[in-house]
């Protein structure tokens, strides 16, 4: 059950492109967010669709086929664990932000 600690897994369409950062000479960083989404019907029979955004952070070798094969619209699989951050913006208010790393990519959708 360790493996369950801090584990998330998704299946979900990029909302942008990959943005791609170098860390260093030999260190790679790229994010990008994907929608999942969940549909049901209310009291009325109307059809609600529940779209979440997650944000989601490449290293390593994960980052290299993300920037390469990503775009736009891309249908992909992460498996990967949660990450909550803080910090304070230029305007000295203190944010959160929570995102996923990734440590498994797969390709989903047709191929380009």
């Amino acid at each position: 059950m360790n493996n369950l600690r801090n584990s998330v897994r998704l299946i979900g369409n990029l909302g942008m492109n990959p943005e791609s950062r170098e860390i260093a000479a030999d260190r790679k960083v790229v994010k990008f967010s994907i929608a999942t989404s969940e549909t049901h019907k209310d009291k009325q029979g109307n059809k609600i669709v529940d779209t979440q955004w997650h944000n989601i952070t490449c290293w390593g070798k994960q980052a290299e086929i993300a920037e390469k094969y990503l775009q736009k619209g891309s249908e992909v699989a992460v498996e990967g664990k949660l990450v909550n951050r803080s910090y304070t913006d230029k305007n000295g208010v203190k944010k959160f932000s929570t995102e996923i790393v990734v440590n498994e990519l797969l390709l989903m959708g047709k191929k380009n």
